[in-house]
């Protein structure tokens, strides 16, 4: 459609009738109240029109529809109306003389109507639009931009030119409403040096746009998300444009807002509490199933009780009327929700099953996810499923496609993929990215695992299939030559193929290319070890001093990330105090702007590490804070919310304990006390082994108790009493087995060990250590269990730790060698 046409005839141009005056003709369209007035002047006028009456007279068209509501508006009367059609072929012969500006909004507003890209008169001011190109100003090329976006234009030459225009003008640009257009819609084909650029340029323009251009602040976010980057300085002054006119923000912007939020994993409490406010108040107005859909996906995850119940009523009433992708939107935000209405579920699946044959292969994983996660089962709908995805693979040829599919399958009750499947998957494996990989490598794991259990035979297909992708993940890794390129392909990776099979040589990548940690990728290498397990000193030595040259440019918003692999991993790097101390003091100034979860996780990260800022705490330890933070625990999920609750309990204990002078007093003992009497878990093999051994050696089970819990409320494995001679003393009648477990009392539980002993005695805990308290790579102790230790010595334990690592290995493969090694763990050498 882009390319130069032929010449055209040009006697229009030149001999082309021109009233003498215009100017009335617009003022009457000026005056005119609806299109039908608009029609007549058209058609008692339609020889005498110029060009900018044509313009004129379809920019008022235009204006009638944008003031009215969705339920009214009509487009496709105004259309199909014959003096529509006149504007158009007016449209057609005068472009030629038209402004840049009337050109371009022409266009606009011809594509607002629903004129296809291929028509001969959006083809011909297209051509026209590229010829003046070069002369545009920088709004018409922004709207022109959004024309050609609007026709998925994104990666066609013509959108490269623009761009190219916007990189040699950038300098001169001083109108942020059209760059951030602009921005958007270029941001698909520019390099990062480019997205750069534009980031810095839209920060120092920022302070000259007015506070109430909310769809400028959008846009900008809009960008941000495009082209993946989590830029904190831009998003938090967006954040307070959005704040500041919450009150005028209607249902589609906010729901923009939350997706490109969620898209960027950018947190804040504020909007979040002001949106529900504002979101809440919409709820009695809206009676139209698009409308509601898109309130139910918005405010449903953060609802509270009674208008969860009230949008899900709202939505089932509705239900037979939703489209097949509102069921979908509604599907995913139900999912979100965690819900549990089997009602809803049963009703929105049924309308999904109707539609299943309409949604594409994306949309179809996602269907298959929440039903699986919403735990709802019928047959008829997961065959059907299968067929379609089955369908659907038998002709796809694209690798990520694909592996969407078979993961898709993958997760269907009946996981099982045949040889003709296996080998179009083998295929297509040299074009995977690591992404793609990993996907495929957990589809076909989950296979046989289903072929192993319920057909009692592992296909050798399947095998080869996982050594080619242990193959060409290696091969991948081995040839990255860009820490960025890898960084965008290893970010989201998890899961057991990954961390069996390709998580050390990442490592190793990672390290080969670590000179390229900068203030910009710093905080997402240091969240990817965090998640990881694995403790690399040399990258996390690199982390510290990239942290330490360039804290400057280092958004506080991403210290927590930057602190995490260094109190999860139990690692303290060279000049740690001042990597630290430097991290707290960027900090500072931001304590009452950051959200209340961050502090809490920060403030437990720190505490790992024996780093205990005062200002920090002080502000956590407030009531002010805690009332806030009570706010942010209504708006989560269930499980981050009890995580958010045991990491305040945790910290409010490592603060008792490690730092007393700063009287911050123990307020958990409740929480504690429900939580262990609900959830104070059983023995695994390897404990009862440990347990039956120590009530030998001990002198009986009186001797020892189990599954205990301490002063702070500590649980620990295996506890005894040594008296001044090293000798067992026992427990009387009060012991614990693993059948009767611990009676917490309702008092405050926060007595020192030994305060109630015989001169001389001593308390020993025993724990014994799986692989989750250890580092991936190397039995080096985690965080959580370095702290628990520090703590129980605090208490006036003797801490005996029992690795798994040793417990299992070859020297402890008898009976009398895990009895003498407990003794030599219990009494020291010698003793028998």
């Amino acid at each position: 459609m882009l390319c130069l046409r032929a010449i055209r005839p040009f006697s229009w141009r030149v001999f082309h009738f021109r009233p003498f005056s215009f100017e009335p003709l617009i003022s009457q369209m000026n005056n005119c109240t609806d299109e039908e007035q608009i029609f007549g002047l058209i058609e008692k006028n339609k020889s005498l029109l110029s060009e900018k009456q044509v313009g004129c007279a379809l920019n008022m068209l235009w204006q009638f529809q944008k003031q009215k509501t969705s339920s009214v508006k009509n487009v496709d009367c105004v259309r199909n109306h014959p003096q529509f059609l006149t504007l158009c072929n007016l449209a057609t012969t005068k472009m030629g003389f038209m402004s840049d500006s009337t050109l371009v909004n022409v266009l606009y507003i011809i594509q607002q109507f629903g004129i296809e890209a291929h028509d001969s008169l959006v083809e011909a001011l297209v051509t026209e639009a590229w010829r003046r190109l070069e002369r545009f100003d920088v709004s018409v090329l922004s709207k022109f931009s959004s024309c050609l976006a609007d026709q998925h234009l994104h990666y066609s030459p013509l959108m490269g030119k623009i761009a190219d225009i916007v990189n040699r003008n950038l300098e001169n640009i001083q109108d942020l409403r059209s760059l951030s257009v602009l921005m958007v819609n270029i941001s698909s084909l520019i390099s990062q040096c480019f997205q750069e650029k534009l980031v810095n340029k839209a920060e120092l323009l920022f302070d000259t746009m007015d506070s109430s251009q909310v769809n400028t602040a959008r846009r900008i976010v809009q960008f941000l998300r495009n082209i993946r980057y989590r830029y904190y300085p831009l998003l938090e002054r967006c954040n307070k444009v959005f704040l500041s006119n919450m009150n005028h923000l209607d249902l589609d912007s906010i729901s923009k807002i939350l997706s490109l939020y969620y898209s960027l994993q950018f947190h804040s409490f504020e909007f979040i509490l002001m949106t529900k406010k504002r979101l809440t108040e919409m709820i009695p107005l809206f009676d139209h199933p698009a409308s509601c859909v898109k309130l139910f996906v918005a405010l449903g995850p953060m609802a509270g009780p009674e208008e969860k119940k009230q949008l899900k009523s709202t939505i089932l009433l509705m239900s037979e009327e939703l489209t097949g992708q509102q069921t979908l939107a509604v599907m995913g935000a139900m999912e979100e929700m965690e819900s549990r209405n089997s009602r809803l579920i049963k009703k929105i699946t049924s309308i999904l099953h109707k539609h299943l044959d309409n949604y594409k292969p994306v949309e179809l994983l996602r269907i298959t996810q929440a039903l699986i996660f919403l735990h709802f089962q019928s047959k008829e709908l997961f065959v059907r499923l299968r067929e379609l995805l089955l369908s659907y693979l038998k002709v796809s040829v694209i690798p990520s496609e694909i592996s969407i599919l078979v993961y898709a399958l993958s997760m269907l009750p009946s996981a099982h993929l045949d040889e003709v499947r296996m080998s179009q998957i083998e295929a297509v494996l040299p074009q995977c990215d690591l992404h793609d990989l990993n996907i495929f490598a957990a589809s076909v794991l989950r296979c046989i695992q289903y072929d192993h259990m319920y057909l009692d035979n592992i296909p050798g297909k399947q095998l080869k299939v996982l050594q080619k992708l242990d193959h060409y993940g290696h091969q991948r890794l081995q040839e990255c030559k860009s820490l960025n390129l890898l960084w965008e392909e290893v970010k989201s990776l998890k899961g057991d193929w990954f961390a069996d099979s390709l998580l050390e040589e990442t490592v190793v990548t990672l390290q080969r290319l670590m000179d390229e940690i900068n203030y910009i990728n710093v905080a997402g290498i240091a969240s990817f070890i965090s998640r990881t397990n694995y403790l690399s000193t040399s990258l996390l030595d690199k982390i510290a001093s990239v942290v330490l040259q360039q804290i400057e440019k280092i958004h506080p918003f991403a210290i927590l990330a930057i602190i995490l692999p260094f109190s999860t991993l139990n690692y303290d790097p060279p000049q740690w105090d001042e990597f630290f101390g430097t991290c707290i003091q960027h900090l500072n100034s931001y304590l009452s702007v950051l959200d209340p979860l961050v502090l809490v996780f920060l403030g437990y990260s720190l505490a790992t590490l024996q780093y205990f800022p005062e200002d920090l705490l002080k502000t956590i330890f407030n009531i002010k804070f805690l009332a806030r933070l009570d706010s942010q625990l209504e708006l989560i999920c269930s499980s981050l919310n009890m995580k958010v609750q045991f990491r305040l309990m945790e910290l409010n204990r490592a603060v008792c304990l490690e730092c007393p002078e700063y009287q911050i007093p123990w307020f958990h003992d409740r929480f504690c006390q429900q939580h262990y009497n609900k959830d104070f878990g059983s023995m695994n093999g390897a404990q009862q082994q440990i347990y039956k051994m120590l009530a030998e050696i001990l002198g009986g089970i009186n001797f020892v108790k189990s599954s205990i819990l301490t002063p702070y409320y500590y649980p620990i494995d295996f506890e005894c009493i040594l008296d001044k001679r090293r000798n067992p003393l026992p427990y009387g009648s009060h012991n614990t087995t693993l059948e009767k477990l611990p009676k917490i009392q309702l008092e405050s539980n926060t007595q020192i060990a030994g305060s109630r002993l015989p001169p001389g005695a001593e308390k020993i805990a025993l724990e014994f250590l799986d692989s989750r308290a250890f580092c991936r790579n190397i039995p080096h102790l985690k965080g959580k269990s370095a702290m628990k230790k520090r703590h129980l010595e605090i208490l006036g334990y003797h801490v005996i730790q029992i690795p798994h690592f040793e417990w299992n290995s070859m020297a402890l493969s008898t009976r009398d060698a895990r009895m003498d090694y407990l003794r030599e763990r219990i009494f020291g050498e010698g003793k028998s």
